[in-house]
């Protein structure tokens, strides 16, 4: 199979959203904090719509019990995640500008691999940790844009999923309520309605130009 150019990628996605949206996006780079399934499927939805860059960060390898809601597949059991997702969104877009770091975000080298990104997506499933990305990013960035989440569990009603403004520059995405232990894990459905709500924050922000 032939693979089409940039250009010819570059060109199909403007007649879709238009040049002036599409040159936009093309010159966004976000950073996706934890790569389950959150950060698989808005990695996922970015790719898709023609971001110019991602910075894929997570510790972890794939794991079976990843598969009932992850973007991954069995052919890539025991692969860091990382690597793992940048493989197969190179397959929707070989151009797509990709840096991954196979690492556990701390708060010491936060302030050093968030530094060149404006757009931030926190997508980590413990809540210690969402707190302490969240807590970093306000601290030592407050001029860049973080949209996170909280509640996405179970197979509750889809509408209560929503997006809301907590401060300037900080988003939420989530029910807020719905607790892993409560509601019986979580499964594929809701999760993806979270992390969508995420992505399309973070183009919203991008194509507004804020």
């Amino acid at each position: 199979m032939k693979i089409p150019s940039r250009e010819e990628i570059d060109e199909a996605l403007r007649l879709r959203h238009t040049k002036k949206v599409q040159d936009k996006l093309g010159q966004a780079r976000v950073a996706v904090c934890g790569l389950g399934g959150l950060g698989s499927h808005i990695a996922f939805a970015l790719a898709r719509c023609g971001i110019g860059g991602l910075h894929l960060i997570d510790f972890d390898c794939v794991d079976l019990t990843n598969l009932n809601r992850q973007q991954y597949g069995l052919w890539q059991l025991g692969m860091p995640k990382p690597d793992a997702l940048k493989e197969q969104l190179l397959e929707i877009n070989p151009y797509l500008e990709i840096r991954v770091d196979f690492v556990r975000m701390t708060e010491e080298n936060i302030p050093v691999l968030l530094k060149d990104e404006q757009y931030i997506c926190e997508a980590f499933d413990v809540p210690e940790e969402k707190a302490m990305l969240t807590n970093c990013v306000l601290t030592h960035f407050p001029e860049k844009y973080l949209v996170g989440a909280s509640g996405m569990a179970g197979y509750g009603d889809s509408n209560l999923i929503q997006t809301r403004q907590v401060m300037s520059h900080y988003y939420l995405c989530g029910d807020g309520i719905s607790d892993v232990e409560q509601c019986g894990g979580l499964m594929a459905p809701r999760v993806m309605l979270c992390a969508a709500h995420q992505a399309n924050k973070i183009l919203e922000l991008i194509i507004k130009g804020e």
